[in-house]
């Protein structure tokens, strides 16, 4: 039996050595001693194997088009992520006002069951009023954009700078400091640290809160109200109490002209028509509504006769290394001009008319906090008959006229209280108010 003996493979040729490579990455087979530009590419560290001499500039320009061209495809991608944040936000935005179009619609099939349907003649022109001063109210809570702070709480580039440069700790609270020396604020964190928010790069005036939904401070800022997809604060705070009064009353005056109907409806004293199932509803929905708004408008009553917002009731503000929860309370009277203004015509209708410009508040101090410039005399006044000392830094003049309208300013009290509370602790101390 004859066996195929395989072929042995062919004999490889033996290669030719090589020429020595040059140094600086030079073409095949050229050989010779190196020149100036084979030392530039021996010394030059970036090159990693290009050409040098003449073709150094030749095979940079290489590398570089290599290297736009694998970075091209990454571009198209954080554009993409770039533009489907975008489309995020935008939706964002508009499931924001979702309940207020779910209110807005209550509101208008409650317009047309009663006004079409219930048809009370007698009661359509007190309807009509509370229907527009609810309206009215609603719209300017809605639309009035929340204030925020003025330019001088603003840090200078220079301040951000120093800021920035300095690790973080005691070095950076005292660019604080010296940034907020002039400014009217009062306030401090729970360390006792200068209130400073690090995403609006301000220093943050006394009540002035960073809201995560606006991504903005806002002064005076009570909360943010998903029913008016707006934060609530020092420029519409009073619309937002017009909008919870009228509101209120909106629903308890149909509640109240409607509940004949409904005791007929389930006494089948109503003809059978489409009108009776809408005067059941409406009946439901008011008085729904009227248990709800009835605890919110009491509660922030309550707020406003304390001078206290809402977040001020879950964290008391902290004035230089002491809490005090009634630190804003000047009393009711005064409590209520600061959000309702001095003009009592105007108290009821949705326009602006709040005291100050919500970066600075008074408040009832018992002593000067020492960090703060002394003002000469040291201003002195009565709240519910008790002395008490006022901040050393000037306050807006139509805050300052808050405390001046029935009580005296006068030094002597100044220094019969600071000799009261002694020298051995000159932290800033408060009173509560009772």
């Amino acid at each position: 039996m004859h066996h195929k003996e395989r072929p042995d493979p062919a004999p490889e040729a033996p290669a030719e050595a090589a020429p020595p490579a040059r140094p600086g990455g030079g073409g095949a087979g050229r050989a010779g001693p190196p020149h100036e530009g084979e030392e530039r590419g021996r010394r030059d560290p970036v090159g990693r194997g290009c050409a040098a001499g003449p073709r150094d500039a030749e095979c940079a320009a290489g590398m570089r088009c290599g290297k736009m061209a694998a970075a091209a495809p990454s571009a198209p991608a954080a554009g993409a992520t770039g533009g489907w944040g975008g489309v995020r936000r935008r939706c964002q935005r508009l499931l924001y006002w979702v309940p207020v179009l779910f209110i807005s619609s209550i509101l208008c099939w409650s317009y047309y069951a009663y006004v079409t349907q219930l048809c009370l003649l007698v009661c359509l022109v007190a309807y009509h009023i509370f229907f527009m001063l609810f309206v009215w109210s609603y719209w300017k809570t809605i639309f009035t954009l929340p204030m925020n702070p003025s330019k001088e709480f603003h840090l200078s580039y220079s301040d951000k700078e120093s800021l920035e440069r300095e690790p973080r700790g005691e070095s950076q609270q005292e660019v604080l400091r010296r940034a907020a020396k002039d400014l009217p604020i009062y306030t401090r964190t729970m360390s006792g640290a200068i209130r400073y928010c690090d995403r609006c790069h301000l220093v943050k005036p006394d009540r002035c809160h960073h809201c995560s939904v606006c991504d903005k401070c806002i002064l005076k800022m009570d909360h943010h109200c998903p029913w008016v997809n707006n934060c609530v604060g020092f420029s519409n705070y009073k619309f937002f109490l017009l909008f919870l009064a009228y509101s209120l009353l909106y629903c308890l005056f149909i509640a109240a002209t409607d509940l004949q109907y409904f005791i007929k409806f389930w006494t089948n004293g109503l003809p059978d028509t489409q009108a009776k199932f809408h005067i059941m509803f409406l009946f439901f929905a008011a008085a729904m509504f009227s248990v709800s708004l009835s605890s919110l408008f009491g509660y922030h009553c309550w707020l406003v006769s304390k001078n206290k917002s809402t977040l001020e009731v879950f964290r008391a503000p902290i004035f230089h290394h002491r809490t005090d929860k009634n630190g804003f309370s000047l009393g009711f009277s005064k409590n209520l001009r600061q959000v309702f203004g001095d003009e009592k015509k105007y108290w009821l209708l949705p326009i602006f008319s709040s005291l100050g410009d919500g970066c600075s508040f008074p408040t009832c101090l018992v002593n000067q906090d020492p960090e703060q410039a002394s003002t000469p005399g040291g201003l002195t006044s009565t709240c519910k008959n008790e002395n008490h000392l006022f901040p050393a830094k000037p306050l807006r003049d139509s805050q300052s006229h808050l405390l001046t309208d029935t009580h005296s300013w006068s030094d002597n009290g100044a220094k019969a209280e600071k000799g009261k509370v002694g020298m051995s602790n000159p932290a800033l101390t408060m009173e509560n108010e009772t």
